[in-house]
């Protein structure tokens, strides 16, 4: 399968995507229901992907 390199705006948002669920993930640690960490994973990319428009 071929893959086209990513565009610099698509890593951008890939970088944000995932430096979000590791803070989040180094933050709130294990053991919460997960609704907890999608609400807060939603919260958090909102208000970091938002400051980029």
């Amino acid at each position: 399968m071929k893959f086209e390199p990513l565009s610099d705006r698509e890593e951008y948002i890939g970088h944000k995507i995932v430096d979000a669920a590791y803070t989040i993930h180094k933050t709130l640690g294990p053991g919460l229901l997960e609704k907890i960490y999608v609400l807060v994973f939603l919260s958090t990319l909102m208000s970091r992907l938002l400051k980029m428009v």
